[in-house]
């Protein structure tokens, strides 16, 4: 099985960084935060696991923290989408 993988540094939150890994379908395989809440993202993490690219993309994407203009969810859209 051939693999994808990222490990992106996000801009605008908490988190400092999201490691990814994808398979050959763009399905997500791992997910991980460094930084931020650390409940609420393992929470995000076990979510995503099993789903496809396209539909976390669609679901999670353009959220917002507060008064920022992005989130935890939205930077984990933007490393999915490096990996597509």
């Amino acid at each position: 099985m051939e693999t994808k993988h990222v490990q992106y540094e996000t801009q605008g939150t908490c988190s400092k960084l999201i490691d990814v890994t994808v398979d050959e379908n763009n399905i997500i395989q791992q997910v991980s935060f460094l930084g931020g809440c650390n409940g609420n993202l393992q929470g995000i993490c076990q979510l995503v696991k099993g789903q496809h690219v396209d539909d976390v993309i669609s679901k999670l994407n353009g959220i917002k923290c507060g008064t920022k203009s992005t989130s935890c969810p939205d930077q984990l859209c933007r490393a999915l989408e490096q990996l597509k």
